[in-house]
């Protein structure tokens, strides 16, 4: 880790196994049934930042806290301080259970509950994750909105409309919620990072599995801001959306 000093510094590697390989080569063959989340155009320059977060086969996308209060409020309220958010989807008896033998794993490959992992930081997501780990994105207001709008949808609510609490995650600062989406070999951790991407209104494509489909659409995506940014003309809105 450099620097900073999130609610924990040191982070554990279980979440970084919430996808595994396994999972990904079984069913290789349905990635069609991935996700469909139309992209609209963009309007009006960059308001903001997010960062997709590369956590070993997982990957997750992290929010300014300013920019989303009403997450901060709901599913936030006891962390002081906390500068960011990062939300991270993963099969839900594999996480409780922090029990990864290959029987776990398989059973991983059926469609079942999922999970919604949540990191409080009160540093940048490079400070807790090391610079090399982590991909900024700039990303306009209609991004912002239908991003925090996906990431509130994502979290499971109960009859009074509070968030599904499971507990409390695998170190300091992290807290578990039910899912929404089902968790299975063909939508892992990593093609919910890329409905999250395209929520924003980024030209991600969803049908991925990896960790590294994810990461290589973002720095691409970086590359081309940080190009239109350097020649002033303007963002390009293949930068922001297709």
């Amino acid at each position: 880790m450099h620097g900073g000093n999130p609610y924990q510094t040191r982070m554990t590697r279980t979440a970084g196994r919430l996808a595994r390989p396994a999972l990904a080569l079984a069913h290789a063959a349905v990635l069609a049934a991935c996700s469909a989340i139309p992209l609209a155009p963009a309007s009006g320059p960059p308001v903001t930042t997010i960062d997709v977060v590369e956590r070993g086969w997982h990957t997750d996308v992290c929010v300014q806290v300013q920019d989303v209060p009403d997450l901060q409020a709901w599913l936030a309220q006891g962390f002081a301080g906390a500068t960011h958010l990062c939300f991270g989807f993963g099969e839900r008896d594999y996480v409780l259970t922090r029990e990864h033998g290959v029987l776990a794993t398989l059973s991983a490959l059926w469609p079942g509950r999922g999970a919604i992992l949540m990191t409080v930081l009160r540093d940048t997501p490079a400070a807790a994750y090391g610079a090399d780990k982590v991909v900024t994105l700039q990303v306009g207001a209609a991004g912002k909105a239908h991003l925090a709008a996906y990431l509130a949808g994502s979290v499971q609510r109960d009859d009074l409309a509070r968030p599904v609490q499971l507990g409390d995650g695998p170190y300091a600062g992290s807290l578990y919620f039910g899912a929404t989406p089902n968790y299975a070999g063909y939508y892992t951790c990593n093609t919910w990072t890329a409905d999250a991407l395209r929520a924003a209104q980024l030209p991600v494509d969803g049908s991925v599995l990896f960790a590294s489909a994810v990461l290589r659409q973002a720095r691409e995506v970086a590359a081309c801001q940080r190009s239109d940014k350097l020649t002033g003309s303007g963002t390009d809105p293949v930068c922001i959306s297709r």
